[in-house]
């Protein structure tokens, strides 16, 4: 295996307000665009070449790769308008170089997980599939597509979120990594928008095409929402969650230029951005703060998202929350359970307490 798509071209509304200036997959995750973490991982297990299927801010992309050396071939596949996830695979086909008969990895833009990517593609070959899908089991898999299968893993059918008892089969769901036979993709229909799961799955299994699943219980996270990205920040610093971009775990990383008071106190995996301002008496506990944030004395931020060029004021408590970029928190304010707070916004000073359940 020498290529991979990697689907990037979604807008993440699900992480707004932190989406609203940059794409879901080059918001920091521990430090680096959560992009760098997936590439470097593809590149690790023998990828060679990498093609961005991008959308949304795609202009953000092309400046980062243009001047990134990840040791792998990066280019770039934009879509004029959204073509969803079968879609976009199809739009990727002409910056393909592999054969009809090759194996070529697809993974999503928004899933961290410790896969064991090489030993996938060699399940894929070894057994001579059409497709071949990354699957875990899940607790509640309500939310995600279940992908049921036989004795012998082969996929029986897909099952797109299920609501009542009866249509929960399996805990298995498709965890968002693929391997295709490039034929396959050549078989999808272009200049349309497409959803692998709806359409382009169910149609291989009518056509009896041999569709395997490889279930893998290791870490597994989708980093939709802001609290999952916070998690999957934190569990990279820790180490829980693999990739080559973190080459030192530790309780909590701080980035180049930053600027730490002596009495601050950093844990839980909190990730400190450049040029970055921590003052006195700060806790900073399982956060991401960016790029020349600002947090005043005495502040705690926990489970939070404080976001670039934003300030926290003195004595403020900031609990599960998201900070937009450039938005002002004055002192003594208290943002809590889910609370966000849009680019550029001004709360003034005041101790006031405000939570999503309010």
């Amino acid at each position: 295996m020498t290529e991979a798509v990697l689907l990037v071209g979604g807008q993440g509304t699900r992480l707004r307000p932190l989406t609203i200036n940059t794409p879901k997959p080059m918001l920091p995750v521990a430090g680096v665009p959560f992009t760098v973490h997936q590439i470097t991982r593809a590149r690790d297990a023998g990828v060679t070449r990498i093609v961005l299927a991008t959308s949304y801010r795609a202009d953000v992309f092309q400046e980062f790769i243009d001047g990134a050396d990840l040791g792998i071939e990066i280019v770039i596949a934009t879509e004029d308008q959204p073509l969803g996830t079968g879609g976009a695979i199809r739009h990727a086909l002409p910056y393909l170089q592999s054969g009809a008969n090759e194996p070529v990895l697809v993974f999503n833009g928004d899933v961290l997980s410790g896969l064991d990517i090489d030993a996938l593609v060699r399940h894929h070959v070894d057994g001579g599939a059409d497709a071949t899908l990354y699957l875990t089991p899940v607790a509640d898999p309500r939310a995600f597509g279940l992908v049921p299968t036989d004795a012998f893993g082969r996929v029986t059918q897909f099952l797109e979120k299920p609501q009542t008892p009866e249509e929960i089969v399996t805990d298995q769901i498709n965890a968002g990594c693929y391997v295709f036979r490039r034929s396959v993709i050549d078989s999808i229909p272009g200049g349309r928008s497409v959803s692998v799961e709806r359409e382009t799955f169910p149609a291989l299994l009518a056509a009896n095409s041999l569709v395997q699943g490889v279930v893998d219980r290791g870490y597994w996270l989708d980093l939709g929402t802001p609290m999952a990205f916070v998690q999957g920040s934190r569990d990279l610093v820790l180490g829980i969650a693999p990739s080559p971009a973190v080459p030192k775990p530790g309780a909590y990383l701080v980035l180049d230029g930053a600027e730490i008071a002596s009495d601050a106190v950093l844990t839980g995996g909190s990730t400190i951005g450049r040029c970055a301002q921590i003052s006195a008496g700060v806790v900073v506990e399982g956060s991401v703060v960016f790029d020349d944030a600002r947090i005043a004395d005495g502040a705690r931020v926990t489970g939070s998202i404080i976001g670039a060029g934003a300030t926290v004021g003195a004595n403020c408590v900031i609990d599960g929350a998201v900070i937009g970029d450039g938005a002002s928190i004055g002192a003594g304010n208290e943002l809590l359970a889910g609370v966000r707070i849009w680019p550029g916004v001004q709360l003034a000073p005041g101790a006031l307490r405000f939570s999503s359940d309010a």
